[in-house]
Order: structure tokens, then C-alpha cells, then sequence
């Protein structure tokens, strides 16, 4: 593990190589899953801030669906997440002419109409983010699906790219410069004891 702050960092993140592949996957973070994405509880406003905007972007069965769930539920195991059809597809995807599975919000957000990508546990995946009983420390994780993310696993090792690296932005989004900075500084120790 790697400790920064109250974080407490699986040493998987830098050991580990992962790039999504799209096309190979379709996706299916959005698709398959024991709830909806999980939600901090201020990205229920930032869901509530977007809405309408996103709204015509999604399916008419998935507007359906949050007319009959809400935008946001409760889920007793994972605390606040996304709605997700009959335990599946996540109300907010939307499908492209290719057939992957991609975000309604973040689709809204790349045409310049609202300012929130999307929530951080889906820019982060496949980084899980845990909190101890007390709400002291963050235990950051890594925890590809094994089935879904193999392609991701092999494009990864293929183009040599470190899971932190490949996720450096949501990281950044989540936790900011000076903790990358940290991340990237013990990557780059481990790299050089690697090479000796």
C-alpha cells in the first residue's frame, strides 16, 4: 500500500497496466454491475444542475425508467447511485452508432453544454474508492472486472501504461495535483527499482 495523506493507495495502481478498449469491451462498466454508479453525496446537485440538459441525449426508456425510479436512489449496500434497468444498464448511457455503451452526461458535457463530466466513480473505474468505518481514510483500489476489462488489462500491458497514468485525470479531478504529483513520485521510485 501506499499511503499519501489519509489515502491509502493499492501498490496495483502503479504495478498494474490498463487502457480501456472500447471496442473490444462495448462499454459494459455502464452495463453490468451490482447497482448504479456510485454518487457522492454533492454530485445528487450536480446530477439535479444537469438534468435538463442531458435529458434529450437519453433513450425514452430510460427516461421512463427515471420518471419511475428518480434520478439518484439509495441503494442500502452502496449508499447513492445512478438508477439502472432492471439491475443493468445505467439510466444515463446512451448507445452509439457502433454499439458502445458510453454516457449520456459526458456526451453533454464533450458538446460544451453543461461544465460536470460525469460522476467521479465512473471516471475513476476500474479505481474503487472504500472509506473506513470511522471515515478516515480512502482506501483506493484497483479492481478490474475479469471478464470485461481482460482487453483493457492486455491493451495496458501491450502499450506499457500504468493504471495511475492511464487515469490521471479523474485521479486529479478527485484528489488534485500535489496527490498525483505524490503517486506519480512513488511510481517512478518503483519504475528505477524495477530496472536495476
Amino acid at each position: 500500500m501506499i499511503a499519501i495523506d489519509n489515502k491509502l493507495v493499492s501498490d496495483e495502481l502503479v504495478e498494474e497496466q490498463f487502457v480501456c478498449d472500447l471496442v473490444k469491451c462495448k462499454g459494459g462498466c455502464c452495463v453490468d454491475g451490482d447497482a448504479g454508479a456510485p454518487l457522492d453525496k454533492e454530485e445528487l446537485a450536480r446530477i439535479d444542475e444537469v438534468f435538463d440538459v442531458v435529458l434529450p441525449y437519453l433513450p425514452a426508456h430510460h427516461v421512463a425508467e427515471i420518471n419511475k425510479q428518480g434520478r439518484y436512489v439509495y441503494d442500502h449496500e452502496f449508499g447513492w447511485v445512478t438508477p439502472a434497468i432492471n439491475g443493468g444498464i445505467c439510466v444515463y448511457a446512451i448507445t452509439d452508432a457502433a454499439g458502445i455503451v458510453k454516457c449520456g452526461i459526458e456526451q453533454a458535457y464533450n458538446d460544451g453544454k453543461v461544465a460536470w463530466k460525469k460522476p467521479i466513480s465512473c471516471h475513476l473505474f476500474p479505481i474503487r474508492i472504500q472509506h473506513s468505518k470511522d471515515g478516515e481514510t480512502e482506501y483506493v483500489n484497483y479492481e478490474p472486472r475479469e471478464t470485461l476489462c481482460k482487453p483493457a488489462c492486455k491493451l495496458g500491458k501491450k502499450l506499457k501504461v500504468p493504471v495511475y497514468q492511464f487515469l490521471k485525470e479523474p485521479i486529479i479531478r478527485k484528489y488534485g495535483e500535489e496527490f498525483y504529483e505524490a503517486l506519480d513520485a512513488v511510481a517512478q521510485d518503483y519504475f528505477e527499482i524495477q530496472e536495476k
